[in-house]
């Protein structure tokens, strides 16, 4: 039922940035691809790797990432399997699979690699970010999690109340940000959530933040899903400066 999470778009729409960099790499016998948004500014605050939420593709997000490029940050948005310029089709493991590939090449950059690096989940993405967050906490410097499902499990019954039994025995996680977080000890954790989301419940954020070992914010704004940085951006930035 992985499909059922998935709502990939191929059509993208123009970027609003400055400097754009493409980048594509084969996995398996698709292509995932990605774009480097460098800032103006010569000094990088910290790299920023947001993984979107389940609808669209990268284009569709850029209003959350371009007050981080105004910043002074780097930002490397992903397009997995199946979203705007990427192949094949998304399912929960192929995707954790993706983000680990393009995290590995982005380790081989000079201009990322001699920065903090941070990685961000939007909503759906925050499966993505918390997992790689896990398996790769040595090498990062923060999480971010914007308007994030505790679990793929939690957020089908959340739709779908009624079938709530049979979701619990037939839609396993395969990885969950409510029990992946559990591990991530020591590393600096922001949550942004709002009690407007009509998307992702308030208390699915609750759950992940109260999982988590210190240290952690949790970050409340009044707002529908993933609108934080239309709301009040400056708070945001200024949240993930002291990150």
């Amino acid at each position: 039922m992985d499909d059922k999470f998935y709502q990939p778009k191929r059509e993208m729409k123009p970027l609003e940035f400055k400097n754009i960099e493409n980048v594509s790499l084969p996995v398996e016998n698709d292509t995932i691809t990605a774009v480097v948004l460098k800032p103006e500014s010569k000094s990088i605050k910290k790299t920023i790797v947001f993984f979107h939420g389940a609808g669209g593709n990268i284009s569709t997000y850029q209003y959350i990432t371009k007050p981080l490029v105004e910043d002074g940050f780097l930002v490397v948005m992903v397009d997995v399997r199946g979203y705007g310029k990427s192949t094949g089709k998304p399912t929960h493991q192929n995707v954790a699979e993706d983000g680990q590939k393009m995290f590995n090449y982005l380790l081989t950059r000079k201009d990322i690699n001699n920065t903090k690096i941070y990685l961000y989940g939007a909503s759906l993405g925050s499966q993505i970010a918390t997992h790689l967050a896990k398996d790769n906490q040595v090498k990062i410097s923060g999480l971010i999690l914007d308007g994030g499902m505790s679990s793929f499990t939690d957020i089908a019954i959340h739709f779908k109340p009624e079938y709530k039994e049979f979701i619990e025995k037939s839609i396993v996680s395969p990885y969950s940000a409510k029990e992946d977080v559990k591990s991530l000890a020591g590393l600096p954790k922001l949550f942004i959530y709002s009690k407007d989301d009509s998307t992702v419940p308030f208390e699915q954020g609750q759950v992940i933040y109260n999982n988590a070992p210190e240290p952690k914010q949790f970050l409340e704004y009044s707002g529908e899903h993933l609108q934080a940085m239309v709301v009040d951006p400056n708070q945001i930035v200024k949240a993930i400066e002291k990150l």
